[in-house]
C-alpha cells in the first residue's frame, strides 16, 4: 500500500487558479515520475504547488490512497479521470473534482466548488460539506451528465445538481438549489430537504425530495400517494415531465405550486 501526502504551498498570490487533473493515484505507481499541474496560463511541475511526501509502495492504482491538505480550495480538476484508489481532501476543493470519474472514491471532508463528479461514470464521492452548482451533471452543451457511480453529499447542493443525469445515484442530506434534475434522463436523485422546480422536461429516472418542493412544475401528473418503507414518510407520486414524454418519477413529501 502507498500514501501519497500532498500539502498545499503558502502562494504569494492564492487567487490564481490551479488545475490538477494529473492527481490521480495510477500516476504515482512509478514514484520517479515527473507530474505537472497549471498554475494560471503556466505548466509547472507538481512540486512547486504541493509539499509531496511518498509513504509505502505499490503495484497498482487501488492500492494509492492521495491525501491532500493545506488551502485547497481553489485547486480545480483533481481526480480527473480517476479510475482506482482513493484520494482524501482535508479540506475544500475546487471545481471539476472527479470529472469523468470511472473508479475508486474521493472523499472530501469540506465543501467542494461546482462541477462535483461531472459526467462521471463509477466510483464514489463523498462530500461532508457542501456541493456547488452543476453537482452530477454535464458541462454546457452536453446532452449527458452523470452515468454512473455514487456522489453522497452531506451538506446542501446548489442549482441545477443532477442536471441530465443519465445513470447512478445522487443523494443530498440537505437542501438543493434550483432546477436540480432539469433534463434527467435516468438514473436516481434523492433530496432529504427542500428544492425548487425539479426535473424540468426529465424524461427517465426517478427523483425524490423527502422535504418541500417550491413552485412545483405544472406538466407533472399526479399518480398517487405512497410511503417510503425506510424512514415511513407519506410521498406523494408524479408522472412527467409530461412535456416531454413523461416517462420520469417524481416522489415528494410536500410541494408548492408555482
Amino acid at each position: 500500500m502507498m500514501t501519497v501526502h500532498l500539502e498545499v504551498k503558502k502562494r504569494k498570490n492564492p487567487y490564481i487558479p490551479i488545475e490538477a487533473d494529473e492527481i490521480i493515484p495510477k500516476n504515482f505507481i512509478n514514484k520517479d515520475q515527473e507530474l505537472f499541474v497549471w498554475r494560471g496560463n503556466r505548466k509547472v511541475p507538481l512540486e512547486e504547488v504541493f509539499l509531496k511526501r511518498i509513504e509505502g509502495t505499490a503495484s497498482y492504482a487501488k492500492e494509492i490512497e492521495i491525501v491532500i491538505t493545506g488551502e485547497s480550495g481553489r485547486i480545480k480538476r483533481v481526480g480527473e479521470y480517476m479510475d482506482a484508489g482513493a484520494i482524501l481532501i482535508e479540506g475544500d476543493i475546487g471545481m471539476h473534482c472527479g470529472n469523468f470519474m470511472s473508479g475508486g472514491t474521493i472523499e472530501i471532508r469540506g465543501d467542494a466548488d461546482a462541477w462535483l463528479g461531472r459526467e462521471m461514470t463509477g466510483g464514489t464521492i463523498v462530500c461532508r460539506g457542501n456541493a456547488g452548482d452543476y453537482c452530477g451533471s454535464g458541462y454546457r452543451g452536453e446532452k449527458k451528465g452523470m452515468r454512473g457511480g455514487t456522489v453522497e453529499v452531506f451538506g446542501d447542493a446548489g442549482d441545477f445538481t443532477a442536471e441530465a443525469l443519465a445513470g447512478g445515484t445522487i443523494v443530498v442530506h440537505g437542501n438543493a438549489g434550483d432546477l436540480c434534475g432539469a433534463e434527467m434522463k435516468g438514473g436516481a436523485l434523492v433530496i432529504h430537504g427542500n428544492a425548487s422546480r425539479v426535473c424540468g422536461n426529465m424524461s427517465g429516472g426517478t427523483c425524490t425530495v423527502y422535504g418541500t418542493v417550491a413552485d412545483m412544475l405544472p406538466t407533472f401528473a399526479y399518480v398517487g400517494t405512497t410511503e417510503d418503507p425506510d424512514s415511513r414518510t407519506a410521498l406523494t407520486e408524479f408522472a412527467g415531465d409530461v412535456a416531454n414524454r413523461g416517462k420520469g418519477r417524481l416522489l415528494v413529501h410536500s410541494f408548492i405550486r408555482a
